[in-house]
């Protein structure tokens, strides 16, 4: 027994069975041992107990007693160990023992342990280990004559030894008898020699099990603290320094190790083999290699599997080693003084790595991290090691309970040393496993990864330690392939990392409190950290459904980051939608700053800015486009990408993110040079557009090689004649055309092979863009916000209870452009081209909350196990806000009706851009969301401005447009409201002469749009519109359909205009003008015309899938629309031609114009839907101008001179006035009909103050050109339509009827109007249509007669007063009213002038109910004329120094009624007052008296005088509104026939002129003068009309000689053909002069060469063209009348049917007094009054006409003094009253034959009359109306000349001049004047003819003198005849004879013919009259003779010689007796 051997207080107890001990001894021996080691304590406990066989052998070498070797052989050794022997504190031995233990070891010691079995027990035995050991073998050898190893500092020896460990089959094994350690082979050698140290360890299949619940308490029985105490003992010791080389290998292989802890899963690890080598020297090496190293996790972890199956992963398995080689070395330096750094070196090798993080995973790793309790966890889990590793290829799976998730990476290289790391992978990609159904999963290469996420081939990361810098580059693709459920994989498991990474550090549900981070250290740290990326070839895509991508491709993607700047590069960026390249970016390049100088100055542009500094990102591109394809829906990907934001961004934002102030934005500069957004076109429109085009080129080619052909063809005929067969031609034809067909394939083929094929729809390009955007602290946050908006939008309401806002944001813009180009397709003009903008401005973008309602929910679908996820989208539009102001150099905008069809196009793809908003309200107009979406005010100041309107319906057409060009304008854009200030000139662009005429300048102009919305409610109030989702229209709806924008939504729109020119005025250059050319009215018609047509449905219906509803179109919301004009002066010219031969100027000072009319739609009747018909309707017109003048133009110029613009211009007075009012109110029938006649209002009211009119023989040919000019284009327009010969083929086997309808012009061919009784036949109706347009064609040829007529007097008798006073007026249309007015008229032969004045003039037209007129529905229109205070002026003796332009004018004093006279004016007292006769004074100022100017007198030739005139027509175009009050007509009997009269009383079309009284008075001067002014002026015609009307007879007789209507109708489209060629040269040569001027490289002299060739061509084609359309014309109109002449010779064969009145023109005079006077215009000469004249016309359906002329009463007074018979001639019956009428006229008249007037019936009735003459009388007379003329010597001969061409017909050659015309050369100037005139006026000489007289001519002159007279009748007129003769005359008194009764039958006569019949035959019956009258005086005589007799007889004689000078006058005794020089009244001429 030994006491306290090694413990204190211990008790080692030992028993010894037997010993052996034999010298020298070889047997071998075992004895049984035992031993026991008991402790003292308050209990015994049994430390230790070993039972064990020992041999025991050795030697030892004496006498110095060293052991030379020792066996040990230990067998059944059998030993217990309890917890008390390691509870107890052992004494260890020192350690200077240990150290002298190696001298005391033999040189040789082999040890064996044989079956060994080693217990472990505690507790009493209730827990016990059980190591069950086969073998152990040491084995120690020692050479001490080798040389020791000496390597150590100190100097130590250690001698050569080897040392070897070998245990074999060891086995621990719990009390329940389970394995916890087993091992196969341990083997461990050792060797030292003299130069190094060698080691080695083997180990082969070691299997452990441990489970920490049995197994922790054994641990716990070590004193652990003890063994770390004494190596930290140790660790001070100051060791031996080792120099040699020490090698040490190990080798383990077939480990399996498996650990289960607690209540976790348990795991297990281990390999296959393992080998490892150390050598520690100056030079450290150590090496590694592992093979087949695996770790599995989870339940049945523990049970050994099988090998990990090649190229799989199975589940379970956290970590799986293929093979794994690892090398490393360390050079430290030689010296410890010296400052080297130490050398790592470290390479490795590793392949087949598989890695999964599970949950179970973490959980083991958490729970064996806790029981390890490591102090230095932490440090070690952030330690970053730098090496070397060899490529080796990891496959890391995350597994969770939604899937697992798959990262490959087939090779990855590390490369660290002390200036830099580099990390190299190739292959890696990122999948996702979404469900684990199997155990094992394949491994496959990167490239094979089914469905990746992430995809990279290669990628290198470099770490550089010296700069800090992270540098990262993917030489190769990089694609990223994200899905929606794909991310919620990733963001679970990132979760559960997250989770089990928190596990891990020991944060398990604790929660750490937020520091809040400091930027500026996060910045400083970050400042020192730079990143560079470097990627080739990026392709992002984002699947945001099945079938919807969005693609981010970038190429050459350079990243760089240092601080707080960056730098990305790239130079292509290009997003793809859908498969389609939407955005591109070429040349991207993206810079943030902390601070910028440039943007400090855009900064200081903005005085409202706060923040001094900010954050700038600068994005630089060259090129931007972003391309559209044809039909591709951009929104519905887009809005699904929205969606998936927000899904995002719920998903990942946490409630302390979105609490947090944000910080303020960064500002932003966009640089971009060129910017494109294009719509792409739809290739089946652009291939059939260029096949279009090649076909048309193709034709042109085609027909060119076709004449070549023919050529040729003509060429063989002339060489060979006949011979040549007609076969080879036929084949040549043949030939050449499939040659067409295979050179127009070709041509096909090869279309697009040189020049792409066109892709735009609409191509909007900017260039040079630079785009600023500021954000500042006093425009961020919601409440500045807020308060900018409500800066900005002050107009609008904000709501009460504040604005919600969901997005919000504030900026100040700027931007500046060089251009910015929008193009259709590849027209030639740009729809908009703006160059040079600059702007600047406030910004505001909000979103309102649209609440619950408002809310749109749209789902993402996820997948199992999320399923579809809910977003809420919020509904409410993005609103802007703006407060802008821009620079503009030039904006240009075109448009025309012919881009509709494309723009039709472009609005289809802009709907695809957005997402239509899911409301189910009506969607709004684009001007309500325009309304809702824009606010603010936009400030333009533009240099010029141009509208171009395109006027042709060719798209490619560039010449012809109305230019609208604005110079200087400013543009200001209000809510509401449109201004516009500038110079305004209107252009027409034409391909003519024409181009650029400027017929439009407004200068200065100030021109307003105010727009007026109607709604519901307040039209500003976009705050209140609140969408609605369909989900909730239940809760909102009351019964009607749901509009959530029926407040807001406009039902119309009231447009008021306002030009305003009174800025600047009184100088001629802000003087606006109008210039206008008859061509220019012309064009623009056509452009009406274009831009009024309707537009066509383009891609609409099913078959292009577009059913949507037809937009409404804005010229359709217009409900009110007003024009204000003001203007200072005004110049308006028109002339008829651009040489200005023609033309009309009118000026005027201030005017105002203001006009307002309303639109009202009508639907269509019918079925089929069609477009609403707009009708507007002017309710309000109000026109004010004062002091407007009138001048007609006129240059001396040649017309031919066509090319260039005359200057010399001269103007003549037309008309001038003070002042004129136009007023237009509505016509509504409800007010009129609440209206008096004396209160009526008319629609129209025009007042007219002062006119003054001229009208002269400049004036009159002036207007007849511009007439002529008018007439010319209107007819040749007519004539070269369609319908120039529609309806003339008149069918001889059909009857036909009358029109029913008349025309409500006046025209003398009028076709005739009968009522059709109700027994006729619709059937036969319709037989008549031919007929019509027949009748319709020929009114058009005299359209445009004017005549005029006037009245004076009433009459209740009258039919047009009677139909004017009717009540059934339903509108009081025109109301016109002059005051004040006067005419000048002056004649051509006269020097003197005639004014005609009236005080007051109204003008009424009252439009009526319709009614029925014999079966037919008619519409009346009256008109009525008021004139009072009429009166006529004249000049009394013509002025030789007056001139012609001289204007003289009445002072308004004499026109004024009722005026008061100045007694004290001496000027007045002069006057005659208002009597005829009387003298007023003239000026020559209108604006000035009398008393300034130059005054002239003139005399009033007729007084005041009052005239009345009516017009009454009907029409058949009844108004619409009055349809349905019109009552049906009532129903006589059957075939009753109407009273004549009183179808005479029906709808017949009148006019009345009556005449009150007139008091006329004139003199010689005046009367000669109104004859030149009536012939010369009034009744002027023109010589080329005269010439046109002999051209049209000459025709009409050929017609009548070439009767075939298919030959006239050919020749007549053969003509027309003619002239539309004409017409197209004229237009081409035009075009060309036009395309000549605008090229400018040929030399000035070869341009002004070919123009002037190419203007004298023009101008002849005019004249020809003009030559063929006169002949045209005349044709048609002649064809026309012989095609009614045809069908009236048919209707004759007809049954006659009732013939009706179509017209009448009535006129009345109640009486006229006319005072012929002297020279002097005082003395009178004669009275003639008349009384009740009446004259009336009557017009028949039959082209019959009547005439009736009846006068009351006449007579005529001698005014001379001293005269025997005051009364002249009277009738005989002194009664004035009743209808006894003294001269009765009556002529019926039928239609002309042949060209000769047919007089059906001719009468003449006339009272008996009393004749009072005296020769002085007579003389008088002769000489008041043929000043001048010798009436003895002219009669005769003027009567011998007009008998002689009564029965030759053949005009006779001039006479010479007689006595009076050569006496007119006296010193009498006024005397000749008036013969002058008057021989023009009385006589017709004839010219010689200038071409040869055919039949034809001959025919003509016939026809025009004779009238066919079928009977005429004359009845018997008593008269009672008195002469007074001069001295020695002979005088009659009281001579009764009797003119007899004449009739005549079938005559044909001219007038004179006429008149000579009537004076012969009255001539033969006075003559016998007055033989009988003298022989009954004779007896009478005697008596009184011889009365006479006795009271004298110195006169005897002389009475017998007066006896017979009357026998001589009257009966002609004596012919010879010639000296009174007088003749007889009815002698026969010789």
């Amino acid at each position: 027994m030994v006491l306290n051997l090694a413990l204190p207080e211990s008790l080692w107890h030992m028993t010894i069975a037997g010993i052996t001990l034999l010298l020298d001894h070889q047997s071998k021996r075992y004895y049984l041992f035992c031993s026991k080691v008991l402790k003292s304590s308050e209990l015994d406990i049994c430390l230790a107990e070993v039972a064990l066989s020992l041999l025991l052998s050795g030697d030892v070498s004496l006498p110095e007693m060293k052991p030379g070797c020792l066996f040990l052989s230990v067998r059944t050794l059998m030993a217990e160990l309890h917890e008390g022997l390691f509870l107890s504190q052992l004494q260890l031995p020192a350690t200077e023992t240990v150290e002298r233990f190696h001298q005391l070891i033999p040189h040789k010691v082999n040890v064996e342990f044989d079956n060994t079995n080693i217990t472990l027990s505690m507790h009493s035995q209730k827990r016990h280990l059980n190591w069950t050991l086969k073998s152990l073998k040491i084995c120690y050898e020692r050479d001490n004559e080798q040389l020791p190893l000496k390597s150590f500092t100190p100097e130590l020896s250690f001698p050569q030894s080897s040392l070897e460990l070998l245990l074999e089959d060891g086995l621990l094994l719990s009390q329940s008898r389970q394995r916890i350690l087993c091992v196969n082979t341990i083997k461990t050698t050792l060797q030292v020699t003299s130069i190094d140290i060698s080691g080695s360890v083997v180990v082969n299949t070691c299997i452990i099990h441990y489970r920490h619940q049995e197994f922790s308490h054994w641990l716990n029985l070590f004193p652990w603290e003890q063994l770390f105490h004494r190596k930290e003992a140790h660790r001070k010791r100051r060791l031996p320094h080792l120099d040699a080389p020490v090698m040490i290998t190990t080798s383990v292989s077939n480990i399996n190790v498996s650990v289960q802890l607690g209540d976790t899963t348990p795991f297990a690890l281990g390999f296959l083999s393992s080998e490892n080598q150390e050598s520690q020297n100056v030079h450290e090496r150590a090496s590694l290699s592992l093979d087949n190293f695996w770790w599995r996790v989870g339940q049945g972890s523990h049970i050994q599997q099988a090998p990990h199956p090649p190229g799989k992963h199975v589940w379970g398995e956290a970590l799986i080693l293929d093979s794994l080689s690892l090398q490393g070395s360390l050079n430290r330096p030689h010296m410890k003084s010296s400052s080297q750094p130490l050398s790592l070196n470290v390479e490795s090798s590793l392949k087949g790595l598989q890695v999964e993080l599970s949950e179970t995973c973490a959980l083991c790793l958490s729970r064996l991290l806790s029981l390890m309790c490591f102090p230095h966890l932490h440090f070690l889990l952030f330690t970053v090691f730098f090496f070397d590793l060899l490529p080796f290829l990891p496959v890391l799976f995350l597994l969770s309970c939604v899937g697992a998730v798959s990262l490959r990476m087939d090779t990855v290289r590390v490369l660290t040393s002390a200036e830099s790391s580099r990390v190299s992978l190739q292959g890696v990609s990122l999948s996702v496993i979404k469900t684990v159904t199997e155990n094992m999963e394949v491994c496959c290469p990167a490239s094979q990864t089914i469905n990746p996420i992430v995809k990279l081939t290669t990628l290198t990361l470099w770490y550089h330690i010296t700069t800090h810098t992270i540098q990262v580059q993917c030489e190769e693709d990089l694609t990223v392939e994200w899905t929606p459920p794909d991310h919620m994989v990733l963001y679970q498991h990132m979760t559960e990392g997250q989770a089990c990474w928190l596990m891990l550090c020991g944060e398990k549900g604790e929660e750490k409190p937020v520091k809040p981070v400091n930027t500026e250290a996060a910045s400083g740290q970050n400042r020192g950290l730079c990143l560079r990326v470097e990627l080739d070839c990026t392709r992002l895509t984002a699947h945001v459904t099945d079938q919807n991508y969005i693609l981010l491709h970038m190429d050459a993607l350079s990243l760089s980051k240092q601080g707080s700047s960056m730098h990305m590069r790239s130079p292509s960026v290009i997003f793809n939608f859908d498969g389609n390249n939407i955005v591109s970016f070429n040349g991207l390049d993206v810079e943030t700053h902390a601070d910028l100088t440039e943007m400090q100055l855009h900064r200081d542009t903005f005085p409202f800015l706060t923040t001094p500094h900010n954050r700038v990102w600068v994005l630089t591109c060259p090129s931007l486009s972003m391309e559209f394809p044809y039909q591709y829906n951009f929104s519905n990907t887009f809005d699904k990408a929205i969606s998936v934001q927000k899904w995002l961004k719920s998903l990942h934002q946490s409630p302390t993110q979105a609490s947090a102030t944000q910080r303020l934005p960064p500002d932003l500069i966009f640089k971009i040079s060129q910017f494109s957004f294009v719509f792409l076109d739809d290739v089946f429109e652009i291939k059939l557009r260029d096949n279009y085009e090649l076909m048309k080129d193709e034709s042109k080619e085609s027909a060119k090689r076709l004449q070549l052909l023919d050529k040729k063809v003509a060429d063989l005929r002339k060489q060979h004649g006949e011979l040549l067969p007609a076969r080879k031609i036929e084949e040549l034809y043949s030939s050449l055309e499939k040659k067409h067909i295979e050179i127009y394939i070709q041509r096909s083929r090869r279309l697009y092979a040189n020049t792409p094929m066109r892709k735009s729809l609409l191509t909007w390009t900017v260039s040079d863009l630079q785009l600023v955007v500021i954000a500042d602290q006093s425009l961020h946050g919601p409440d500045r916000v807020r308060e900018q908006l409500r800066d900005i939008d002050g107009i609008s309401p904000f709501p009460r209870d504040g604005l919600p806002l969901v997005v919000q944001w504030c900026r100040a813009v700027k931007f500046k452009l060089a251009a910015f180009l929008v193009r259709i397709r590849d027209y030639p003009r740009y729809l908009f081209e703006i160059r040079d903008w600059e702007l600047s401005g406030r910004l505001i973008g909000t979103e309102q909350d649209g609440q619950l309602r408002g809310r749109r929910k749209q789902t993402v679908p996820l997948g199992p196990p999320w399923g579809d996820v809910t977003v809420h989208r919020n509904m409410p539009p993005l609103k802007f806000y703006y407060d802008f102001k821009s620079n503009i150099s030039l904006y240009t905008i075109v448009w025309g009706p012919c881009w509709d069809p494309a723009w039709t196009l472009i609005g289809q793809s802009v709907d695809l851009l957005t997402k239509p908003t899911a409301d189910p309200s009506p969607l709004l107009a684009w001007w309500d969301k325009s309304r809702l979406l824009l606010h603010g005010r936009w400030v333009m100041d533009i240099d010029q401005a141009n509208l171009h309107q395109l006027a042709t319906e060719d798209p490619y057409n560039t010449t012809e447009n109305l230019h609208w060009e604005w110079n200087k304008l400013n543009f200001d854009w209000n809510p509401g409201q449109f201004a516009f200030k500038g110079d305004l000139d209107v252009n027409v662009r034409t391909a003519s002469k024409y181009d650029d005429i400027c017929f439009l300048h407004l200068p200065n102009l100030c021109m307003t749009l105010d727009l007026q919305w109607l709604c519901h409610g307040n039209p500003h109030d976009h705050h209140a519109v609140m969408l609605c989702c369909a989900e909730n229209i239940a809760d909102v709806t009351s019964g009607q359909p749901h509009d959530s924008y029926r407040a807001f939504r406009s039902e119309n729109l009231n447009l008021s205009i306002t030009m305003d020119l009174n800025q600047h005025c009184g100088t001629d250059t802000y003087q606006p003008r109008i210039l206008l050319y008859s061509s220019t009215l012309r064009w623009m018609q056509n452009f009406w015309a274009t831009w009024t047509s309707v537009s066509r449905p383009i891609c609409r219906g099913k078959l292009f899938h577009s059913l949507k509803p037809i937009r409404k179109k804005l010229g359709q919301h217009y409900k009110q629309m007003s024009y204000t004009a003001a203007f200072p002066q005004l110049q308006v010219h028109y002339w008829a031609s651009f040489a200005q031969q023609r033309g009309i100027q009118l000026e005027c000072n201030k005017g105002h114009v203001f006009t307002r009319g309303t639109q009202r739609l009508i639907p269509q009747a019918g079925t089929v839907m069609r477009r609403l018909i707009s009708e507007w309707n002017v309710t309000q017109m109000v026109s004010e101008l004062s002091q407007v003048t009138v001048h007609l133009m006129a240059s001396t110029w040649d017309e031919t001179a066509d090319h260039q613009i005359n200057t010399q211009v001269k103007k003549t007075h037309l008309l001038s006035l003070s002042s004129l009012s136009y007023q237009r109110q509505s016509n509504r029938m409800e007010e009129v009909a609440a209206r008096d006649e004396t209160n009526a209002s008319y629609t129209h009211k025009l007042r007219l103050v002062d006119l003054r009119a001229s009208w002269t023989t400049t004036n009159r040919n002036i207007a007849f050109g511009l007439y002529d000019g008018y007439k010319k284009a209107s007819v040749l327009k007519r004539n070269l339509s369609t319908e120039a010969l529609k309806g003339l083929r008149i069918d001889t086997q059909l009857q036909t009827k009358k029109l029913k309808r008349s025309p409500t012009t006046y025209s003398p061919t009028t076709a005739p109007t009968i009522p059709v009784v109700a027994s006729v036949n619709r059937s036969e109706k319709s037989q008549n249509e031919g007929t019509s347009m027949l009748q319709k064609l020929i009114e058009e040829t005299d359209k445009f007669v004017v005549f005029s007529e006037e009245d004076s007097g009433v009459s209740d008798q009258l039919c047009g007063i009677a139909a004017c006073q009717t009540d059934d007026v339903y509108n009081r249309n025109w109301f016109i009213e002059l005051v004040n007015c006067q005419m000048m008229l002056r004649g051509t032969e006269t020097a003197g002038c005639v004014l005609v004045s009236a005080a007051k003039a109204q003008l009424l037209q009252c439009e009526h109910h319709p009614a029925w007129y014999n079966d037919t529905l008619k519409q009346k229109t009256t008109w009525t004329c008021l004139l009072d205070g009429m009166q006529y002026f004249a000049t009394m003796e013509p002025n030789p120094s007056e001139q012609e332009d001289r204007q003289l004018w009445l002072e308004v004093k004499n026109i004024e009624e009722h005026r008061q006279r100045n007694l004290d004016s001496v000027l007045e007292l002069m006057e005659s007052g208002q009597a005829v006769g009387g003298m007023v004074s003239t000026t020559t100022d209108w604006n000035q008296p009398a008393q300034v100017n130059e005054s002239q007198q003139v005399q009033r030739i007729i007084s005041r005088c009052s005239c009345r005139m009516h017009y009454i027509s009907y029409s058949h175009d009844i108004n619409p509104e009055l349809a349905t009050q019109i009552k049906p007509p009532e129903l006589r009997n059957n075939h009753e026939k109407e009273d004549l009269l009183k179808k005479q009383a029906g709808a017949v079309d009148t006019f009345t002129l009556i005449h009150h009284d007139l008091e006329i008075s004139t003199n010689p001067v005046q009367y000669a003068m109104i004859l030149d002014i009536v012939n010369n002026l009034l009744l002027h015609v023109e010589p080329r009309r005269k010439e046109h009307s002999e051209k049209k007879q000459r025709v009409r007789f050929q017609l009548e000689i070439s009767s075939n209507p298919e030959e006239q109708r050919s020749s007549i489209s053969h003509l027309q053909e003619a002239v539309r060629q004409h017409l197209a040269q004229i237009r081409r040569l035009e075009k060309q002069i036009y395309s000549n001027i605008r090229v400018s490289e040929l030399g000035c002299d070869e341009l002004n060469e070919i123009n002037a060739r190419l203007q004298h061509q023009l101008n002849q084609e005019k004249n020809d063209m003009q030559m063929k359309s006169e002949e045209l014309n005349i044709l048609i109109r002649c064809f026309k009348d012989f095609q009614l002449q045809r069908a009236n010779k048919l209707e004759l064969r007809k049954p006659p049917e009732d013939v009706s009145v179509v017209r009448r023109t009535e006129i009345y005079f109640a009486q006229a007094r006319w005072c012929l006077t002297e020279e002097d215009g005082q003395l009178g000469i004669a009275e003639l009054e008349l009384q009740r004249f009446m004259y009336s016309k009557l017009n028949k359906s039959d082209d019959t006409a009547e005439h009736l002329l009846e006068l009351g009463w006449f007579t005529m007074n001698n005014l001379l003094p001293n005269a025997a018979y005051k009364v002249v001639l009277r009738p005989q019956s002194n009664c004035q009253s009743g209808r006894q009428f003294a001269l009765r006229i009556f002529s019926k008249v039928r239609p002309p034959v042949g060209g000769i007037s047919v007089k059906e019936h001719f009468e003449v009735n006339v009272v008996p009359l009393t004749i009072q003459l005296m020769y002085q009388f007579f003389k008088r007379m002769m000489g008041f109306f043929f000043p001048g003329r010798n009436v003895e010597e002219e009669e005769v001969t003027d009567e011998e000349d007009k008998f002689r061409l009564v029965t030759t017909g053949i005009p006779v050659k001039p006479r010479p001049l007689s006595e009076d015309t050569m006496g007119a050369m006296g010193p009498s100037k006024g005397v000749t004047q008036g013969l002058n005139r008057t021989a023009g006026v009385r006589r017709s000489f004839r010219k010689a003819p200038e071409h040869p007289v055919d039949d034809i001519d001959k025919m003509k002159e016939r026809a025009a003198m004779n009238n066919s007279f079928i009977y005429i009748k004359i009845p018997q007129v008593p008269l009672c005849v008195s002469y007074k003769g001069e001295k020695n005359s002979v005088d009659w008194k009281d001579l009764n004879l009797v003119l007899p009764c004449l009739e005549y039958h079938n005559n044909t006569w001219t007038w004179l013919d006429f008149a000579m019949a009537v004076k012969r035959d009255s001539r033969k019956a006075l003559v016998a009259q007055m033989i009988k009258e003298k022989l009954r005086l004779k007896p009478a005589s005697g008596s009184d003779l011889r009365g006479k007799a006795s009271e004298g007889k110195a006169d005897n004689s002389l009475q017998q010689q007066e006896e017979d000078e009357k026998a001589r006058l009257l009966i002609g005794l004596s012919t010879a007796d010639k000296s009174s020089g007088k003749k007889s009244i009815f002698r026969r001429h010789k």
